[in-house]
């Protein structure tokens, strides 16, 4: 009977750590470097991805490199991975290999990142704060595997973990929203300012997420908008 009974606790325990949550005007607090502090997602799909468009704001205030958005599967940790390099810009891996967007130095104030990448054709595109930079090219040809760890605030080493605190995220991050294909620009500009267009693997206004460590839920800095899907 005990048993049992704490294999109920267990199962209701893990069914609200991932359960749905509208995240709206809210956004998830790093507030200090650590190795166990993160968020892991709860992807809605799980089939294979040939596209992909993640939207987030960051807010950070860090001298050194960090980890932004960490997308693993079993077979490639670095299956997507959005990072900050000090000194270098935004990189955007696709399993494994990256390309980077130059940079001089994070921004100082909250900042709205839309990255994307299509198989068909390799492209990748950065767009910051409703701006796109150069487009460039990655993994042409390549499919983005299933059952993945996504996980804010850490760069994942290994599956689920292998996080480094010189890696971690000091700051805040909200917003986060993927879909399975590519935004067109006018959809990415209004996602900027405030419209979501049914986000089919991770939504903000229904997140299913876990914190671990220090991770604070507290009103977002940036301007406040009534997200609305269309």
């Amino acid at each position: 009977m005990e048993k049992l009974l704490w294999c109920f606790l267990i199962t209701i325990s893990f069914s609200q750590a991932f359960g749905h949550e509208d995240m709206s005007k809210q956004a998830f607090v790093f507030p200090g470097a650590s190795a166990t502090a993160y968020v892991s997602l709860e992807a809605e799909s799980k089939k294979p991805l040939e596209a992909f468009t993640v939207c987030l704001y960051a807010h950070a205030d860090v001298s050194r490199s960090f980890s932004i958005f960490s997308y693993a599967t079993k077979t490639s940790f670095n299956e997507i991975l959005l990072f900050w390099t000090r000194g270098k810009g935004f990189s955007i891996a696709v399993g494994g290999p990256e390309v980077l967007f130059s940079a001089s130095e994070i921004p100082e104030v909250p900042t709205h990142i839309c990255a994307t990448w299509e198989s068909a054709t390799g492209i990748v595109e950065l767009w910051l704060d409703g701006k796109p930079r150069v487009r460039k090219s990655l993994q042409k040809g390549y499919t983005v595997g299933t059952n993945a760890s996504i996980i804010l605030g850490q760069e994942q080493d290994s599956y689920g973990g292998g996080f480094d605190a010189n890696q971690s995220l000091v700051g805040d991050i909200g917003d986060v929203n993927m879909w399975d294909f590519v935004l067109s620009p006018e959809q990415i500009n209004t996602v900027y300012v405030g419209r979501v267009f049914s986000p089919n693997v991770l939504n903000w206004r229904a997140l299913q997420y876990e914190t671990r460590g220090d991770v604070f839920i507290k009103p977002q800095l940036w301007p406040l908008t009534d997200c609305c899907e269309s």
